[in-house]
């Protein structure tokens, strides 16, 4: 391969891998994952690296990332934290592993249906009930990834809806780690004002405010905008707006 062609290479895995964002781990990949499930060193514990994993994960799920420490997983499987380690040296590999033990749950079977813009969108909403349902994933994709193997099937699955784009292969990765990145910030977004839902009397508050604002002459996009009429508030109507406008709007040219 040319030195532009592994630039480019380089750039779209680091696109993917990063979802657009900032930050990284010291997690060697090839070594997490293409080597056998089995412990580094010492006696073989009497647990599995996918016990291990699911008990983290089930802990994130039910108190947040932050109390996934290894003595509390530790703990969940009847095991000296010492043990663990063997199976997960540190918290940053633990994570990894956990991310892509969840990404097991993304179908990827699902074959294109040649409308590249319809199936972008369904993988769109189906990384969003993902992390509707592990709340802890929005931030954490934005921070750490190295592909699994559960995450590169589904990666598979995107790529493939792409196909009828015509895009080189850079492109698709882009626009996958584009989509990803919405998608991770929407839901954070949804789970933030989920977990501080104004009361009636704030809402009615706002809304007399911008009202009053609206009218004072100063403001004329905004009135014309409050003027408009309403749309569907439920977060998955505003998802489903919000993901045909970026999917929509994509240039493929």
């Amino acid at each position: 391969m040319s030195s532009a062609g592994r630039t480019g290479a380089e750039k779209g895995v680091r696109d993917v891998t990063r979802g657009g964002g900032s930050g990284g781990t010291g997690v060697d990949p090839q070594q997490l994952w293409l080597t056998p499930d089995r412990p580094r060193r010492g006696r073989r514990p009497g647990f599995s690296r996918a016990a291990i994993i699911a008990a983290a994960v089930a802990l994130a799920d039910a108190e947040g990332l932050d109390a996934v420490t290894m003595r509390r997983v530790a703990a969940e499987v009847g095991a000296g934290v010492m043990s663990l380690y063997s199976y997960a040296p540190d918290k940053d590999t633990l994570l990894e592993l956990m991310l892509d033990h969840v990404s097991g749950e993304l179908p990827t079977a699902t074959p294109p249906t040649g409308d590249w813009r319809a199936d972008l969108k369904a993988v769109a909403h189906d990384q969003r009930a993902l992390m509707l349902r592990h709340p802890w994933l929005p931030a954490t994709l934005t921070t750490r990834r190295t592909l699994g193997p559960n995450a590169l099937a589904f990666l598979e699955r995107a790529l493939a809806a792409l196909r009828p784009t015509g895009l080189d292969g850079a492109a698709k990765l882009e626009v996958f780690a584009q989509l990803t990145s919405f998608v991770a910030g929407h839901v954070g977004y949804e789970l933030s004002q989920a977990g501080s839902a104004r009361s009636p009397e704030r809402t009615a508050a706002e809304t007399r405010y911008l009202t009053t604002v609206a009218a004072d002459g100063n403001h004329p996009e905004l009135a014309e905008a409050l003027a408009a009429p309403g749309r569907p508030l439920t977060p998955e109507a505003m998802f489903t707006r919000f993901l045909n406008r970026l999917v929509d709007g994509l240039d493929t040219d």
